[in-house]
């Protein structure tokens, strides 16, 4: 039995939610796409991690001055190219639970950084979207690509595997 979510009239609102989130990130990355540098953004986020009141833990403010300052440029690639193809993954409804999970992973790390902006919205979203997945991939590549990939599966006897065999 469908719950009330998983509705196909339903889905029509987790479609156009999960559309416009999409398009969030393809905004968010397409114009960083070969012009982006992160180093004066990871900077200010370690700056705010000192002073009465921190805005950054002290924790994420050293994994930033050890790992992401170092590496700075692979961030550059990284931020910009994961934005776009979870803005893409969403707006087709391909890959959409790699890609809620991804968009909703980078919100959390700028909300981390000391950045509010949309971060709070997009990660709601994200975290809604995940929970009514069903709904969520109704109406999208997901719906004819995942259950094809999982009847495929089947039929090579993968899901066997790991089925125990019946107590005697």
């Amino acid at each position: 039995m469908k719950r009330w979510y998983e509705n196909r009239w339903v889905a029509i609102v987790w479609a156009a939610l999960r559309i416009w989130l999409g398009v969030q990130w393809l905004e968010a990355g397409w114009h960083k796409l070969g012009a982006f540098d992160a180093a004066g953004f990871l900077q200010g986020a370690i700056a705010k991690a000192g002073g009465d009141a921190p805005v950054v833990q002290g924790w994420y403010a050293a994994f930033l001055e050890n790992v992401a300052l170092p590496n700075v440029k692979l961030f550059n690639v990284l931020i910009p190219v994961g934005e776009v193809l979870v803005g893409l993954g969403l707006i087709v409804g391909a890959l959409t639970i790699p890609a809620l999970i991804a968009g909703a992973f980078m919100n959390l790390n700028f909300l981390l950084a000391g950045t509010i902006s949309t971060n709070p919205i997009l990660l709601v979203v994200a975290i809604i979207l995940l929970f009514v997945i069903n709904g969520t991939v109704y109406y999208g590549v997901d719906r004819f690509l995942v259950p094809t990939t999982i009847k495929k599966m089947k039929n090579k006897n993968i899901f066997k595997r790991f089925h125990r065999a019946p107590a005697q």
